[in-house]
């Protein structure tokens, strides 16, 4: 399984971005797949994330409203559209995927209550001035 990220750079406040996630060696059916971001000295962040082959998205209350998640199983690619950008919202900004048994507030957990994180990107980083 391996995941890219690419889509982040430098934009400045009220801009917009879509990030892109290019998955390999698995369909994104198989999976929960989501983003999350992490910026120095704070904690790791989930943004949204698709409920396996549901379909159902889940997008964090912080930035409800200004992301969407989507993919496209043909390109086998996840994507989140961020508007409105903010300068808190510069972080890196991760793609991830794996087994899950439920989602809530932009993350989705394994059976056992861990974060649905074993296969994650690089990474995309994302600066908002």
């Amino acid at each position: 399984v391996q995941l890219v990220e690419s889509g982040g750079g430098s934009v400045e406040a009220g801009g917009s971005l879509r990030l892109s996630c290019s998955a390999s060696g698995y369909t994104l059916s198989s999976y929960c797949m989501g983003w999350f971001r992490q910026a120095p000295g704070k904690r790791r962040e989930g943004v949204a994330c698709i409920f396996g082959d549901t379909r159902l998205t889940y997008h964090s209350n912080s930035m409800k409203g200004r992301v969407t998640v989507s993919q496209d199983h043909a390109k086998n690619t996840l994507y989140l559209q961020i508007h409105t950008l903010r300068p808190e919202d510069t972080a890196r900004y991760f793609c991830a995927a794996d087994s899950c048994s439920y989602c809530s507030d932009g993350d989705c957990y394994t059976s056992g209550g861990a974060l649905a994180n074993k296969y994650r990107g690089q990474g995309t980083q994302v600066t908002v001035s």
